[in-house]
Protein backbone atom coordinates (compact mmCIF):
# COMPACT_ATOMS: atom_id res chain seq x y z
CA UNK A 1 0.00 0.00 0.00
CA UNK A 2 2.84 2.37 0.85
CA UNK A 3 4.57 1.61 -2.46
CA UNK A 4 1.36 2.42 -4.35
CA UNK A 5 0.97 5.69 -2.45
CA UNK A 6 4.60 6.60 -3.18
CA UNK A 7 4.09 5.95 -6.89
CA UNK A 8 0.98 8.13 -6.93
CA UNK A 9 2.83 10.89 -5.08
CA UNK A 10 5.72 10.75 -7.56
CA UNK A 11 3.32 10.95 -10.50
CA UNK A 12 1.52 13.93 -8.96
CA UNK A 13 4.85 15.64 -8.32
CA UNK A 14 5.92 14.99 -11.92
CA UNK A 15 2.65 16.43 -13.26
CA UNK A 16 3.05 19.48 -11.01
CA UNK A 17 6.58 20.07 -12.33
CA UNK A 18 5.35 19.88 -15.91
CA UNK A 19 2.50 22.27 -15.06
CA UNK A 20 4.93 24.78 -13.52
CA UNK A 21 7.18 24.41 -16.55
CA UNK A 22 4.28 25.11 -18.92
CA UNK A 23 3.35 28.24 -16.94
CA UNK A 24 6.86 29.54 -17.71
CA UNK A 25 6.04 29.25 -21.40
CA UNK A 26 3.76 32.29 -21.53
CA UNK A 27 6.04 33.83 -24.19
CA UNK A 28 5.04 30.95 -26.49
CA UNK A 29 1.38 31.98 -26.20
CA UNK A 30 2.30 35.60 -26.98
CA UNK A 31 4.48 34.34 -29.83
CA UNK A 32 1.72 32.20 -31.39
CA UNK A 33 -0.97 34.89 -31.02
CA UNK A 34 1.30 37.57 -32.53
CA UNK A 35 2.27 35.25 -35.38
CA UNK A 36 -1.39 34.53 -36.12
CA UNK A 37 -2.30 38.24 -36.04
CA UNK A 38 0.53 39.23 -38.39
CA UNK A 39 -0.22 36.33 -40.75
CA UNK A 40 -3.81 37.52 -41.14
CA UNK A 41 -3.50 41.30 -40.69
CA UNK A 42 0.21 41.88 -41.34
CA UNK A 43 -0.21 43.96 -44.49
CA UNK A 44 -2.74 46.32 -42.93
CA UNK A 45 -0.78 46.61 -39.67
CA UNK A 46 2.40 47.59 -41.54
CA UNK A 47 0.77 49.73 -44.21
CA UNK A 48 0.65 52.99 -42.20
CA UNK A 49 4.08 53.18 -40.64
CA UNK A 50 4.31 56.90 -41.42
CA UNK A 51 2.05 57.60 -38.42
CA UNK A 52 4.50 57.90 -35.48
CA UNK A 53 2.21 56.51 -32.75
CA UNK A 54 1.04 53.57 -34.86
CA UNK A 55 4.60 52.87 -35.96
CA UNK A 56 5.87 52.86 -32.37
CA UNK A 57 3.12 50.57 -31.07
CA UNK A 58 3.35 48.09 -33.94
CA UNK A 59 7.12 47.85 -33.99
CA UNK A 60 7.35 47.70 -30.17
CA UNK A 61 4.83 44.84 -30.13
CA UNK A 62 6.73 42.95 -32.82
CA UNK A 63 10.21 43.51 -31.36
CA UNK A 64 9.16 42.70 -27.77
CA UNK A 65 7.56 39.45 -28.92
CA UNK A 66 10.73 38.51 -30.81
CA UNK A 67 12.93 39.39 -27.81
CA UNK A 68 10.75 37.36 -25.40
CA UNK A 69 10.91 34.45 -27.82
CA UNK A 70 14.68 34.78 -28.21
CA UNK A 71 15.17 34.67 -24.44
CA UNK A 72 12.91 31.61 -24.28
CA UNK A 73 15.02 29.96 -27.00
CA UNK A 74 18.15 30.67 -24.96
CA UNK A 75 16.47 29.35 -21.79
CA UNK A 76 15.66 26.04 -23.44
CA UNK A 77 19.08 25.90 -25.06
CA UNK A 78 20.66 26.42 -21.63
CA UNK A 79 18.45 23.68 -20.20
CA UNK A 80 19.73 21.40 -22.95
CA UNK A 81 23.24 22.55 -22.07
CA UNK A 82 22.61 21.48 -18.49
CA UNK A 83 21.45 18.05 -19.67
CA UNK A 84 24.08 17.55 -22.38
CA UNK A 85 26.98 19.29 -20.56
CA UNK A 86 29.71 21.37 -22.14
CA UNK A 87 30.66 21.93 -24.90
CA UNK A 88 27.65 20.28 -26.59
CA UNK A 89 25.24 22.46 -24.61
CA UNK A 90 26.82 25.70 -25.77
CA UNK A 91 26.84 24.35 -29.34
CA UNK A 92 23.05 24.01 -29.19
CA UNK A 93 22.79 27.63 -28.05
CA UNK A 94 25.04 29.02 -30.79
CA UNK A 95 23.34 26.97 -33.52
CA UNK A 96 19.90 28.14 -32.38
CA UNK A 97 20.94 31.81 -32.41
CA UNK A 98 22.73 31.46 -35.77
CA UNK A 99 19.65 29.82 -37.27
CA UNK A 100 17.54 32.79 -36.18
CA UNK A 101 20.09 35.19 -37.67
CA UNK A 102 19.94 33.36 -41.01
CA UNK A 103 16.13 33.45 -40.87
CA UNK A 104 16.07 37.23 -40.40
CA UNK A 105 18.62 37.88 -43.16
CA UNK A 106 16.95 35.58 -45.69
CA UNK A 107 13.46 36.81 -44.74
CA UNK A 108 14.51 40.45 -45.14
CA UNK A 109 16.18 39.83 -48.50
CA UNK A 110 13.31 37.68 -49.81
CA UNK A 111 10.76 40.43 -49.17
CA UNK A 112 12.69 42.76 -51.45
CA UNK A 113 13.65 45.23 -48.73
CA UNK A 114 17.15 44.00 -47.95
CA UNK A 115 20.14 45.39 -49.80
CA UNK A 116 22.73 43.01 -51.32
CA UNK A 117 25.10 44.01 -48.49
CA UNK A 118 22.67 43.11 -45.68
CA UNK A 119 24.18 39.68 -44.97
CA UNK A 120 27.69 41.13 -45.00
CA UNK A 121 26.75 43.96 -42.65
CA UNK A 122 24.93 41.60 -40.28
CA UNK A 123 27.86 39.17 -40.13
CA UNK A 124 30.34 41.99 -39.65
CA UNK A 125 28.06 43.32 -36.91
CA UNK A 126 28.12 39.93 -35.17
CA UNK A 127 31.93 39.87 -35.30
CA UNK A 128 32.25 43.40 -33.92
CA UNK A 129 29.60 42.93 -31.23
CA UNK A 130 30.91 39.59 -30.01
CA UNK A 131 34.69 39.84 -30.48
CA UNK A 132 34.89 43.46 -29.35
CA UNK A 133 31.76 44.57 -27.51
CA UNK A 134 30.92 41.41 -25.56
CA UNK A 135 34.46 40.04 -25.18
CA UNK A 136 35.46 43.48 -23.90
CA UNK A 137 32.50 43.68 -21.50
CA UNK A 138 32.93 40.15 -20.11
CA UNK A 139 36.68 40.60 -19.60
CA UNK A 140 36.13 44.03 -18.02
CA UNK A 141 33.45 43.00 -15.52
CA UNK A 142 35.20 39.69 -14.83
CA UNK A 143 38.48 41.49 -14.24
CA UNK A 144 36.86 44.08 -11.97
CA UNK A 145 35.23 41.38 -9.86
CA UNK A 146 37.93 38.68 -9.83
CA UNK A 147 41.08 40.57 -11.02
CA UNK A 148 42.06 37.66 -13.29
CA UNK A 149 40.06 34.80 -14.78
CA UNK A 150 41.11 31.46 -16.23
CA UNK A 151 39.90 29.57 -19.30
CA UNK A 152 41.18 26.75 -21.50
CA UNK A 153 43.66 28.32 -23.92
CA UNK A 154 43.56 25.37 -26.34
CA UNK A 155 39.82 25.83 -26.88
CA UNK A 156 40.09 29.55 -27.66
CA UNK A 157 43.03 28.90 -30.00
CA UNK A 158 40.99 26.26 -31.83
CA UNK A 159 38.13 28.72 -32.34
CA UNK A 160 40.44 31.43 -33.67
CA UNK A 161 42.31 29.00 -35.95
CA UNK A 162 39.06 28.47 -37.87
CA UNK A 163 37.61 31.99 -37.52
CA UNK A 164 40.63 33.80 -39.03
CA UNK A 165 40.83 32.07 -42.43
CA UNK A 166 37.06 31.89 -42.93
CA UNK A 167 36.62 35.58 -42.02
CA UNK A 168 39.35 36.71 -44.41
CA UNK A 169 38.24 34.44 -47.27
CA UNK A 170 34.56 35.27 -46.83
CA UNK A 171 34.67 39.01 -46.10
CA UNK A 172 37.98 40.33 -47.49
CA UNK A 173 38.91 38.14 -50.47
CA UNK A 174 35.87 39.19 -52.60
CA UNK A 175 37.42 42.68 -52.83
CA UNK A 176 40.33 41.29 -54.82
CA UNK A 177 38.74 38.63 -57.04
CA UNK A 178 38.22 39.67 -60.67
CA UNK A 179 35.97 36.91 -62.03
CA UNK A 180 32.84 38.74 -60.80
CA UNK A 181 32.05 42.45 -60.26
CA UNK A 182 31.35 44.46 -57.11
CA UNK A 183 32.93 42.60 -54.21
CA UNK A 184 31.04 39.38 -55.03
CA UNK A 185 32.01 35.78 -55.66
CA UNK A 186 31.55 34.00 -58.98
CA UNK A 187 29.33 30.91 -58.99
CA UNK A 188 32.30 28.53 -58.79
CA UNK A 189 33.91 30.56 -56.00
CA UNK A 190 30.63 30.72 -54.07
CA UNK A 191 30.08 26.95 -54.33
CA UNK A 192 33.67 26.33 -53.25
CA UNK A 193 33.30 28.60 -50.21
CA UNK A 194 29.99 26.97 -49.25
CA UNK A 195 31.52 23.49 -49.35
CA UNK A 196 34.75 24.49 -47.58
CA UNK A 197 32.99 26.48 -44.84
CA UNK A 198 30.49 23.74 -44.03
CA UNK A 199 33.21 21.05 -44.15
CA UNK A 200 35.57 23.01 -41.91
CA UNK A 201 32.80 23.82 -39.44
CA UNK A 202 31.80 20.16 -39.43
CA UNK A 203 35.38 19.12 -38.66
CA UNK A 204 35.54 21.67 -35.86
CA UNK A 205 32.28 20.40 -34.33
CA UNK A 206 33.60 16.83 -34.51
CA UNK A 207 36.77 17.88 -32.71
CA UNK A 208 34.88 19.99 -30.19
CA UNK A 209 32.48 17.23 -29.20
CA UNK A 210 34.77 14.26 -29.81
CA UNK A 211 38.40 13.54 -29.13
CA UNK A 212 39.32 17.09 -28.00
CA UNK A 213 36.23 17.87 -25.97
CA UNK A 214 38.42 18.64 -22.97
CA UNK A 215 39.77 21.74 -24.78
CA UNK A 216 36.41 23.46 -24.29
CA UNK A 217 35.88 22.65 -20.62
CA UNK A 218 37.52 23.91 -17.47
CA UNK A 219 39.58 21.38 -15.56
CA UNK A 220 38.04 22.41 -12.26
CA UNK A 221 34.85 24.57 -12.17
CA UNK A 222 35.06 27.44 -9.70
CA UNK A 223 32.92 27.58 -6.58
CA UNK A 224 31.12 30.64 -8.00
CA UNK A 225 30.28 28.75 -11.21
CA UNK A 226 28.91 25.77 -9.25
CA UNK A 227 26.82 28.08 -7.07
CA UNK A 228 25.46 29.94 -10.14
CA UNK A 229 24.46 26.65 -11.78
CA UNK A 230 22.73 25.51 -8.58
CA UNK A 231 20.74 28.77 -8.38
CA UNK A 232 19.85 28.55 -12.08
CA UNK A 233 18.44 25.05 -11.58
CA UNK A 234 16.27 26.31 -8.72
CA UNK A 235 14.78 29.09 -10.88
CA UNK A 236 14.52 27.10 -14.14
CA UNK A 237 13.04 23.63 -14.05
CA UNK A 238 15.05 21.29 -16.28
CA UNK A 239 13.00 18.60 -18.01
CA UNK A 240 13.85 15.89 -20.52
CA UNK A 241 15.82 16.54 -23.72
CA UNK A 242 12.76 15.92 -26.03
CA UNK A 243 10.70 18.41 -23.96
CA UNK A 244 13.19 21.23 -24.45
CA UNK A 245 13.91 20.34 -28.08
CA UNK A 246 10.17 20.43 -28.92
CA UNK A 247 9.62 23.83 -27.30
CA UNK A 248 12.83 25.17 -28.86
CA UNK A 249 11.55 24.22 -32.32
CA UNK A 250 8.09 25.69 -31.61
CA UNK A 251 9.57 29.06 -30.68
CA UNK A 252 11.89 29.09 -33.68
CA UNK A 253 9.12 28.09 -36.09
CA UNK A 254 7.07 31.18 -35.18
CA UNK A 255 10.17 33.36 -35.28
CA UNK A 256 10.53 32.62 -39.00
CA UNK A 257 7.26 34.47 -39.66
CA UNK A 258 7.84 37.26 -37.16
CA UNK A 259 11.30 38.06 -38.48
CA UNK A 260 9.91 38.33 -42.01
CA UNK A 261 7.39 40.91 -40.75
CA UNK A 262 10.21 42.82 -39.06
CA UNK A 263 11.87 43.45 -42.45
CA UNK A 264 9.31 46.12 -43.39
CA UNK A 265 9.80 48.46 -40.36
CA UNK A 266 13.59 48.00 -40.52
CA UNK A 267 13.69 49.16 -44.13
CA UNK A 268 11.21 51.98 -43.41
CA UNK A 269 13.30 53.24 -40.47
CA UNK A 270 16.51 53.27 -42.52
CA UNK A 271 14.86 55.18 -45.38
CA UNK A 272 13.05 57.74 -43.20
CA UNK A 273 16.08 58.49 -41.03
CA UNK A 274 18.41 58.51 -44.02
CA UNK A 275 20.63 56.22 -41.95
CA UNK A 276 23.53 54.20 -43.39
CA UNK A 277 22.54 50.85 -44.89
CA UNK A 278 25.01 49.15 -42.52
CA UNK A 279 22.76 50.14 -39.61
CA UNK A 280 20.22 47.49 -40.67
CA UNK A 281 22.84 44.76 -40.35
CA UNK A 282 23.93 46.07 -36.96
CA UNK A 283 20.33 46.16 -35.67
CA UNK A 284 19.71 42.59 -36.82
CA UNK A 285 22.91 41.40 -35.14
CA UNK A 286 22.11 43.32 -31.95
CA UNK A 287 18.58 41.91 -31.76
CA UNK A 288 19.64 38.32 -32.36
CA UNK A 289 22.65 38.41 -30.03
CA UNK A 290 20.92 40.05 -27.03
CA UNK A 291 20.01 36.84 -25.14
CA UNK A 292 23.32 35.12 -25.96
CA UNK A 293 25.20 38.19 -24.76
CA UNK A 294 23.30 38.13 -21.47
CA UNK A 295 24.27 34.46 -21.02
CA UNK A 296 27.95 35.31 -21.64
CA UNK A 297 27.91 38.19 -19.13
CA UNK A 298 26.14 36.05 -16.54
CA UNK A 299 28.80 33.35 -16.97
CA UNK A 300 31.61 35.90 -16.52
CA UNK A 301 29.99 37.26 -13.36
CA UNK A 302 29.84 33.73 -11.94
CA UNK A 303 33.57 33.25 -12.71
CA UNK A 304 32.86 30.78 -15.52
CA UNK A 305 34.86 32.52 -18.24
CA UNK A 306 35.19 29.27 -20.18
CA UNK A 307 31.46 29.30 -20.91
CA UNK A 308 31.67 32.95 -21.96
CA UNK A 309 34.50 32.13 -24.36
CA UNK A 310 32.56 29.16 -25.76
CA UNK A 311 29.49 31.32 -26.31
CA UNK A 312 31.22 34.37 -27.79
CA UNK A 313 33.78 32.68 -30.04
CA UNK A 314 31.33 29.91 -30.89
CA UNK A 315 28.76 32.47 -32.04
CA UNK A 316 31.30 34.20 -34.31
CA UNK A 317 32.45 30.88 -35.77
CA UNK A 318 28.89 29.71 -36.38
CA UNK A 319 28.07 33.02 -38.06
CA UNK A 320 31.04 32.83 -40.43
CA UNK A 321 30.96 29.07 -40.92
CA UNK A 322 27.21 28.71 -41.42
CA UNK A 323 25.67 32.09 -42.26
CA UNK A 324 28.01 32.78 -45.20
CA UNK A 325 27.24 29.39 -46.82
CA UNK A 326 23.51 29.85 -46.13
CA UNK A 327 23.25 33.28 -47.76
CA UNK A 328 25.49 32.26 -50.66
CA UNK A 329 23.32 29.19 -51.27
CA UNK A 330 20.23 31.41 -51.09
CA UNK A 331 21.76 33.80 -53.61
CA UNK A 332 22.64 30.98 -56.00
CA UNK A 333 19.21 29.33 -55.77
CA UNK A 334 17.14 32.51 -56.11
CA UNK A 335 19.56 34.51 -58.27
CA UNK A 336 20.06 37.21 -55.64
CA UNK A 337 23.14 39.40 -55.64
CA UNK A 338 25.14 38.85 -52.45
CA UNK A 339 27.94 41.34 -51.73
CA UNK A 340 30.30 39.97 -49.07
CA UNK A 341 33.44 42.07 -49.55
CA UNK A 342 33.89 44.68 -46.82
CA UNK A 343 34.71 48.32 -47.47
CA UNK A 344 38.34 49.39 -46.77
CA UNK A 345 37.46 50.95 -43.39
CA UNK A 346 35.70 47.77 -42.27
CA UNK A 347 38.58 45.62 -43.52
CA UNK A 348 40.87 47.67 -41.26
CA UNK A 349 38.54 47.19 -38.29
CA UNK A 350 38.25 43.46 -39.00
CA UNK A 351 42.04 43.12 -39.20
CA UNK A 352 42.52 44.97 -35.90
CA UNK A 353 39.86 42.83 -34.25
CA UNK A 354 41.35 39.52 -35.41
CA UNK A 355 44.89 40.52 -34.42
CA UNK A 356 43.75 41.81 -31.02
CA UNK A 357 41.66 38.68 -30.39
CA UNK A 358 44.68 36.51 -31.18
CA UNK A 359 46.75 38.49 -28.68
CA UNK A 360 44.01 38.48 -26.03
CA UNK A 361 43.60 34.71 -26.18
CA UNK A 362 47.33 33.97 -26.26
CA UNK A 363 47.41 33.69 -22.46
CA UNK A 364 45.22 31.54 -20.25
CA UNK A 365 44.51 34.46 -17.88
CA UNK A 366 42.62 37.66 -18.69
CA UNK A 367 42.39 41.08 -17.02
CA UNK A 368 40.68 44.46 -17.16
CA UNK A 369 43.12 46.02 -19.66
CA UNK A 370 42.28 43.53 -22.40
CA UNK A 371 38.57 44.16 -21.93
CA UNK A 372 39.05 47.94 -22.15
CA UNK A 373 40.96 47.67 -25.46
CA UNK A 374 38.27 45.48 -27.01
CA UNK A 375 35.58 47.94 -25.93
CA UNK A 376 37.56 50.78 -27.52
CA UNK A 377 37.46 48.99 -30.87
CA UNK A 378 33.72 48.38 -30.46
CA UNK A 379 33.01 52.07 -29.87
CA UNK A 380 35.14 52.92 -32.91
CA UNK A 381 33.00 50.52 -34.95
CA UNK A 382 29.81 52.25 -33.75
CA UNK A 383 31.20 55.66 -34.70
CA UNK A 384 32.23 54.47 -38.15
CA UNK A 385 28.71 53.22 -38.92
CA UNK A 386 27.52 56.83 -38.98
CA UNK A 387 30.71 58.81 -39.63
CA UNK A 388 32.92 57.42 -42.37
Amino acid sequence: MNDFANKIAKQISHVQKIGIGLLQEWPLLVNLVTTQVFLIYGQSLLSDLAHPVWFTLTVAWLILTIIFSLFAVVRHAESLADKLREPLGTLVLTLAVTSIEVMIIVATMSTGFGSPTLARDAMFGVIMIMLNGMVGLTLLIGGLKYKEQDYNLQGASSFLAVILPLAVIGLVLPNYTSSSPDQTFSTIQAVFLVVVSVALYGIFITIQNGRHRIYFRTAQPTAEAKDAKRKWRIIHEVHSVPYHVLLLLMYMGSLVILTQQLAVPIDFTIRVLGAPVALAGFLIALLVLAPESVAAVRAALSNDLQRSVNILLGSVLATIGLTIPAVLAYGLLFHKKIILGLDPIDVTMLSLTLVLSTMTFSSSRTNVLLGAVHLLLFFAYLLLIFQR
